[in-house]
């Protein structure tokens, strides 16, 4: 079973979220859809990388070196 890690983007202030799914196209209309918490104050949101991973394990270490890196680059 393929796993994405994929990131999201807000046009409303162009942060980022990043996270691992096996569709990203649907987990990218959940954060659309209304409801409350971090995607939802943030809406709309577009898909601007995904990266196919073999396995699940392999997908959430590739997750967190991606966040991590955004930490470098941001800080």
């Amino acid at each position: 079973m393929v796993f994405f890690v994929y990131i999201h983007q807000s046009l409303k202030d162009k942060s980022f979220y990043i996270g691992v799914s096996q569709n990203p196209v649907e987990r990218l209309e959940k954060h659309n859809r209304p409801h409350k918490g971090y995607t939802g104050r943030k809406q709309p949101w577009i898909l601007v990388y995904t990266e196919s991973i073999p396995t699940k394990t392999e997908a959430l270490k590739r997750e967190n070196f991606i966040k991590a890196l955004f930490l470098v680059i941001l800080a």
